[in-house]
């Protein structure tokens, strides 16, 4: 069917249709028009006179079901709007003439239906707008640094008495002067240099000391009120900047040292809970891995005599290359071939080689280590947040960060009373509440804010992290064998148990 015949069979539509009939279809010589009224609308199926009458009025029926599904209005801007998803839809429903044997809710489904190609093109166009905003901080902070050096410039990056001279730059500060540059003039005195929106790095070896001119003369080098506006609004949008500080006198950068011993052994388990905002439990799910560390390749034909808390809830899962049968007789891990050693690696490598797997599950409320309670309440132009924390005796919690969302605000919110510190994040707008240690000394603790009016779902879900030294499991190393004979291997244990999706929703 050609466009114009079909432009034609409309246009005659208008001139056929009458008032007042109860019916709701139109035959000619060739065609019958079968429509139905939706408020100042048409919906019209166009058919040939030998087609099923019943048939037509379903497909009719499911058409108009789709109209009402994906248009916001029932007019003709609303179906304007809407035209591309109502033809796939129509799509869906009639194919080369004929209705397919489909239900509203699977076309939703069909038309819903994700493509590969529009997922990598969306990922493709966001890491483009990703790099693009890197771009455009950086040269914005080349343009503050410019604007930084002409001022400094201004100043006196580049003055000249006599023959003396005075150079100054970003990353390092040098002052040459011959013996007749200071002379007796006081052309130099309460020259000052601001170097606080960035550090100053000495390149190569000190600058030695020189003899100082008289007080009033000369550069001074000291610090003014000045600051970075550029780096400083950043800070005001929640951005992270790390500022390049020379350090203290006696200070020293205390970094996590490498294992030392020959043999380090580390059992980690993995918290996902998801706690209801009424009370209660959805979900709680430990998952836990063993792994071992071997410095020096001579000590790798070992055993690891290990012992378990004894909980009958974990399920324990050895590595296809581990002695089934080993474990499950005297909890003991080694390889099915005892005459080839574990695999070694540099001290610097945390990974280490998986020996165990444990899984925990439980409905038990009391297994969860820490639960939290909120408690928003609208009073006037006002709304009262209180948000309590109770943590289990089991253990104690290190490096506690409790995220609350909160509504979009102008201003921090108002915190009258914390156990505790907080800080506030305003790009992302959370209020983040840290406990450094929580054990017998603090079990529970309250925290209470003021916010503009909001609806009590936006403080929700609230996320938690912490870390600990206990486990669920109470695996502990007993022992390591040695499978040549001779001492027993040095070894170290480390226990550690994290979160890695903990909330209240």
């Amino acid at each position: 069917m050609t466009r114009i015949r079909i432009e034609g069979l409309l246009a005659a539509f208008p001139k056929l249709v009458g008032t007042g009939k109860q019916h709701t279809y139109v035959e000619t010589e060739n065609v019958r028009y079968v429509y139905q009224p939706i408020e100042a609308l048409y919906l019209l199926l166009v058919t040939n006179k030998q087609s099923n009458i019943l048939e037509d009025l379903e497909t009719l029926r499911l058409l108009s079901k789709l109209v009402t599904e994906y248009s916001y209005s029932l007019d003709e801007e609303g179906i304007g709007k809407t035209a591309f998803e109502l033809i796939f839809a129509f799509d869906e429903v009639i194919c080369l003439g004929h209705k397919e044997n489909v239900t509203v809710a699977q076309v939703k489904q069909y038309c819903e239906m994700e493509s590969h190609e529009e997922k990598l093109h969306k990922l493709v166009l966001q890491s483009k707008i990703n790099e693009t905003k890197d771009v455009m901080k950086r040269k914005a902070s080349e343009i503050d640094k410019s604007k930084i050096d002409k001022n400094r410039s201004d100043k006196g990056g580049f003055m000249s008495m006599g023959s003396g001279r005075i150079e100054t730059s970003f990353s390092e500060l040098s002052i040459s002067s011959s013996a007749s540059g200071f002379g007796s003039g006081s052309g130099f005195g309460g020259i000052t240099t601001d170097l606080d929106a960035f550090s100053t790095k000495p390149k190569g070896r000190q600058p030695s000391a020189a003899n100082a001119p008289p007080k009033g003369f000369g550069m001074q080098l000291g610090k003014s009120q000045k600051t970075n506006q550029f780096l400083e609004s950043l800070k005001a949008e929640g951005e992270l900047i790390v500022e390049d500080l020379q350090p203290k006198v006696g200070q020293s950068r205390v970094a996590a040292a490498p294992p030392t011993d020959p043999i380090t052994l580390t059992a980690e388990e993995k918290l996902n809970v998801t706690l209801k905002r009424d009370g209660g439990i959805s979900n709680f799910d430990v998952q836990g891995t063993l792994s071992l560390q071997i410095l020096n390749q001579e000590d790798g034909l070992i055993q690891v005599q290990i012992e378990t808390g004894g909980n009958p809830g974990i399920l324990f899962k050895t590595h296809p290359n581990m002695n089934k049968e080993l474990f499950s007789n005297g909890n003991i891990l080694g390889l099915k071939d005892p005459n080839r050693p574990f695999p070694t690696g540099p001290a610097g490598d945390a990974a280490g080689v998986g020996l165990l797997k444990w899984r925990m599950q439980s409905a038990d409320e009391s297994m969860v280590p820490l639960s939290i309670n909120c408690w928003p309440s609208v009073s006037g132009n006002e709304t009262y947040v209180s948000i309590e924390y109770e943590a289990s005796a089991m253990f104690d919690l290190r490096n506690v960060v409790i995220s609350v969302p909160l509504p979009a605000l102008r201003e921090a919110p108002n915190v009258r009373q914390i156990d505790g510190e907080w800080r506030y994040d305003p790009r992302n707008s959370i209020l983040e509440w840290s406990i450094l240690l929580i054990d017998n000394s603090n079990r529970s603790g309250s925290m209470e804010f003021v916010v503009p009016p909001a609806d009590s779902s936006v403080f929700f879900p609230i996320s938690v992290r912490f870390s600990a030294t206990s486990l669920y499991s109470d695996l502990k190393v007993v022992n390591i064998i040695p499978l040549r004979g001779g001492a027993t291997p040095k070894f170290s244990q480390r226990t550690n148990l994290s979160t890695e999706n903990y909330q209240v929703v």
